[in-house]
C-alpha cells in the first residue's frame, strides 16, 4: 500500500456525485449539467435551488408547489426567536445560525428519520427558515424589532423586507438572486465534504449541515467574502489601491478573494457576479468599490497571475446593499444549504462510511512508566 501523503486531499477522488462540475473546456460550473452562466441569465434563484435538490429544472407547476412550501415554513419557532434574542451581541452571525439549526433539529419529530422523504422536507424546512433566522439576529442584536417572514414575498425580497423593513429596487433584488444562485453547490469543497463525511457515519441531516456551517466559517472557505470588504475598507480609496496591494505583495500576505483549488484560468462565477456588482454600484453611485477592484485585480493579474474568485465581488456587492459585513456568510449558508442537501442525500442513496488512513509519525512504542518513577 503506498503511503504517499496528499495533504488537503489535493487531487484525490472520492467519490462520485450528480450534482455538480466544473467543466475546464467550457470554462464553466454546471449544476445538474446546466452552466451556472445561463441559470443565472434565465432563472430565479427559486428555480436553481429546485434543480439542486431534485436534479430537474421545474415545470410551472412544480415551482407553484415548491415556492408555498418554501413560504409556509418560513417563519421560526417562538423558542427559537427567544434563544437568538438572548445570543451574545458580539456573537459571530455564524455561530448563531449554526446553533438556529441544531435548535431546529431539536424541534423535529423527523430529525432522526434518514429516508429520502423526510430528508428532503427537513431540508425544504431549514432552506426556508435560515433567512428567517439571520434576519432575525441581524436585527435584534442592534435592539430592533424582529421582522415576520412574509408568504407574498419570493425568497430575496423576503429577506430584504425582514433585514431593512423595506424591499430595495429590483435591480438589487436580481443582484442578490443571482449570488444566491452562483453560492448554492460547487462539488466537494470542504464544508460540502463535511456534511458528506457527517452524513456517511449516518447522521442525520440537520447535524450535517450544523457541521457544514462550521466548517463554512472559516476564511479559507466562506469567510472571504467578509475578509474581501475588509481589505478594501482598509484600502479607503481607489487611489491607494495601487500602493496597498503591492505592499502586500511585498510582504508575502495572502490576498484574499483571489484564486482558488479547482479554477486555473477564473472562477467561471466571477464575470456574472462582477457584472451585478457594477450594476449595483453605478445605481447606487459607489463607482468607488469597482473602481478598487479593477485596480486589485489588473495588479494581481500582472504580478501573481491569479484571477479573483466569486468572494471578490460579492464582498462589496453585500456591502453595497447595506448588508453588515459579518453577514455575508450566513448569505452563502442560506444558498449552500441546497447544495449541502443535495449532496446530504446523495451520501445517504449511495453510502459507505469515510475513514481516511494516516501515516503515523510519532514516538516508537514504549512502556509506561509508575507515577512515582517518572
Amino acid at each position: 500500500m503506498s503511503e504517499e501523503i496528499k495533504k488537503g486531499l489535493l487531487g484525490i477522488v472520492v467519490d462520485e456525485t450528480t450534482i455538480s462540475h466544473v467543466v475546464p473546456e467550457l470554462s464553466a460550473l454546471t449544476y445538474r449539467g446546466y452552466k451556472v452562466q445561463d441559470l443565472c441569465d434565465k432563472c430565479d434563484f427559486e428555480e436553481v435551488a429546485f434543480l439542486v435538490l431534485h436534479g430537474e429544472l421545474p415545470s410551472k407547476k412544480q415551482l407553484k408547489k415548491f415556492i408555498k412550501t418554501e413560504r409556509s415554513n418560513r417563519k421560526l419557532s417562538k423558542t427559537i426567536i427567544k434563544n437568538i434574542q438572548q445570543m451574545p451581541k458580539n456573537a459571530h452571525p455564524m455561530d448563531v445560525i449554526r446553533t438556529c439549526v441544531s435548535l431546529m433539529g431539536l424541534e423535529d419529530k423527523d430529525t432522526k428519520d434518514n429516508s429520502a422523504e423526510a430528508n428532503m422536507r427537513k431540508a425544504l424546512k431549514i432552506f426556508s427558515q435560515t433567512p428567517t433566522a439571520v434576519a432575525a439576529y441581524f436585527r435584534a442584536r442592534k435592539g430592533k424589532k424582529i421582522i415576520s417572514p412574509s408568504k407574498k414575498l419570493s425568497f430575496s425580497e423576503n429577506f430584504f423586507k425582514m433585514m431593512f423593513n423595506k424591499i430595495p429596487d429590483k435591480e438589487i433584488v436580481r443582484a442578490f438572486d443571482i449570488s444566491l444562485i452562483l453560492y448554492a453547490e460547487h462539488s466537494f469543497n470542504v464544508s460540502t465534504f463535511t456534511a458528506r463525511t457527517i452524513t456517511s457515519s449516518l447522521s442525520d441531516l440537520h447535524g450535517a449541515i450544523t457541521g457544514a456551517i462550521a466548517s463554512l466559517k472559516g476564511p479559507l472557505h466562506g469567510g472571504a467574502n467578509e475578509a474581501v470588504m475588509l481589505m478594501m475598507k482598509e484600502i479607503g480609496k481607489p487611489d491607494k489601491a495601487k500602493q496597498w496591494i503591492q505592499n502586500a505583495l511585498n510582504k508575502k500576505k495572502v490576498v484574499m478573494g483571489f484564486g482558488h483549488r479547482v479554477y486555473r484560468t477564473g472562477d467561471s462565477r466571477v464575470p456574472t457576479m462582477k457584472h451585478y456588482m457594477f450594476k449595483v454600484a453605478k445605481l447606487l453611485r459607489k463607482e468607488k468599490y469597482t473602481q478598487m477592484y479593477e485596480i486589485l485585480e489588473k495588479v494581481m493579474l500582472e504580478k501573481k497571475n491569479i484571477h479573483p474568485n466569486v468572494d471578490f465581488p460579492c464582498g462589496p456587492t453585500y456591502y453595497m446593499m447595506g448588508i453588515d459585513i459579518d453577514f455575508y456568510t450566513p448569505i452563502f449558508v442560506m444558498s449552500r444549504i441546497t447544495g449541502w442537501s443535495a449532496h446530504i442525500m446523495e451520501q445517504h442513496n449511495s453510502n459507505k462510511l469515510i475513514r481516511p488512513l494516516s501515516k503515523y509519525k510519532g514516538k516508537e512504542v514504549r512502556e509506561v512508566m509508575l507515577l512515582n518513577q517518572r
